[in-house]
């Protein structure tokens, strides 16, 4: 199987990793901002909008990932239901 059929059929998973990633380096960035400054005035926007934002990408990463699993266990499951539906 080639990288393009590979990614057509896990794009689900591939999306999940690309938003958890981009939300790994939200957070990093976030940090990086932060540790730079003393004064909490500078560091709140960095707290907002990358902290925010990289939590959002982690939890909807996740979540995107989970789905993939279920679609997966539904399909398998449909798979059983139809063997049985055959043999009886």
């Amino acid at each position: 199987m080639d990288v393009t059929t590979w990614l057509r059929a896990q794009w689900d998973r591939v999306a999940a990793w690309l938003m958890i990633a981009g939300g790994l380096i939200s957070l990093l960035v976030g940090w990086w901002g932060v540790s730079h400054t003393a004064y909490l005035a500078e560091q709140m926007p960095y707290l907002v909008s990358a902290g925010m934002f990289g939590l959002f990408l982690l939890g909807l990463g996740a979540t995107t990932w989970l789905s993939a699993d279920l679609r997966d266990e539904w399909r398998k499951l449909d798979e059983v239901a139809e063997l049985l539906r055959d043999n009886a």
